[in-house]
């Protein structure tokens, strides 16, 4: 089963403590299916972050010929591998027009992550997000 942004938001709201919101965002990295070695390449490598992280992206089409993209992603550090699984929850399975049209700082705002997190750790989704962002506008130029 895989956890949806509303389920993320739900449980962050439940939990009070952030060491128990941690741990939550641990879990669900653990959650993810991680990547095999012969995707952790250059290629998917996420620059900007502190720790390892790779995003696989893949572009389809919906049925008005928008592109969609999906990703896959992991990190070899478990909080951030958590990160990871929260911005896939976001972004994957949109089309590049929602990407590019979704409030990030909102929402990293309403989980309380910006100021929960180390500054290395902030760089690091803020790479990702602006590497998602990047694909998203380059799937529409080249629609």
């Amino acid at each position: 089963m895989t956890t949806t942004l509303d389920d993320i938001i739900e449980t962050f709201e439940f939990l009070d403590d952030w060491e128990d919101r941690y741990k939550y965002v641990i879990d669900l990295g653990k959650e993810l299916p991680g990547l095999g070695d012969t995707e952790k390449n250059e290629a998917n490598k996420v620059r900007g972050c502190v720790s390892q992280v790779w995003l696989v992206t893949e572009i389809s089409s919906d049925d008005a010929g928008e592109p969609v993209i999906t990703y896959r992603g992991d990190s070899d550090a478990l909080i951030v591998q958590g990160l990871v699984a929260i911005v896939l929850a976001l972004f994957s399975g949109k089309t590049a027009r929602d990407i590019l049209a979704t409030d990030v700082d909102g929402l990293f705002k309403k989980l309380g992550l910006q100021e929960h997190l180390t500054p290395q750790r902030s760089n690091g989704l803020k790479s990702m997000v602006a590497r998602i962002r990047a694909d998203a506008e380059a799937a529409l130029a080249a629609a």
